[in-house]
């Protein structure tokens, strides 16, 4: 409980997050290492399983790339990356996180666009439409709902082992959980693991949001949709409802 109220007061110094190398400068540098190493992934990741998923080739070779993904620990690639030119930093983190957020993207990319209905496909085709029309038209809108699954549960486990970064003198928020290692500061300790947590709590729910917003069809929010299902009782001629 002392180390909470360490956190607590640690968290609400303002002097602690403004200052050259605080909170605010350390956010800034976890967030652009997560969301270039997200972004990276993405640009690897999506067309390679919008590829495979239109064709429906390739499946064992998507599932074999991701298994073997994941079973490379993201702090064994930094180990590796410094005894090549690559070295320690923010890229060498940035570069293994990229790695780590292929599969889930991957994955979700190529199972969303195998799950699309055949007949809705054939019937696109039938249309006239050409191959590409039918993955951007058809197919990709129908796959967005596990696309974004794949994108949100990347992002959020990113955004949790970018803490890494601070051992390769990367920064990030996991500075402050290293430093408090070492010098026995278990409130500053507490603290990181308190910021890390809420920041990966936040980007499951700015991309939830962004997921249901591109999620083709009516948006309702669901507890309008629950109020709108309850029938309402019709006055009869007396007044009373039936």
């Amino acid at each position: 409980m002392n180390r909470l109220g360490d956190a607590v007061v640690y968290l609400n110094d303002p002097f602690n997050w403004t200052r050259s190398g605080g909170i605010l400068d350390l956010l800034a540098e976890h967030l652009r290492i997560s969301v270039l190493a997200v972004l990276a992934a993405m640009v690897v990741a999506l067309p390679v399983g919008a590829l495979l998923g239109h064709t429906g080739r390739g499946g064992g070779f998507t599932v074999a790339l991701s298994n073997v993904s994941r079973a490379v620990p993201t702090l064994a690639l930094l180990t590796v990356f410094a005894v090549t030119p690559i070295g320690f930093g923010p890229t060498a983190t940035t570069i293994a996180l990229g790695v780590f957020a292929v599969p889930p993207i991957l994955t979700n990319t190529y199972v969303g666009f195998r799950g699309v209905d055949r007949d809705v496909v054939e019937a696109a085709r039938g249309m006239g439409l050409s191959g590409r029309q039918v993955a951007t038209r058809v197919e990709l809108p129908l796959a967005a709902p596990l696309l974004m699954t794949g994108v949100r549960t990347a992002a959020v486990q990113v955004v949790a082992t970018a803490t890494l970064a601070a051992l390769v003198a990367g920064g990030g928020l996991g500075s402050i959980i290293t430093l408090g290692f070492r010098q026995q500061d278990y409130g500053a300790v507490v603290a990181g693991a308190i910021l890390v947590a809420a920041l990966a709590v936040l980007t499951e729910l700015l991309l939830v949001t962004a997921s249901w917003a591109l999620t083709p069809g009516e948006k309702r929010l669901p507890f309008l949709r629950a109020r709108r299902r309850t029938p309402v009782p019709e006055p009869t001629s007396s007044g009373v409802p039936l």
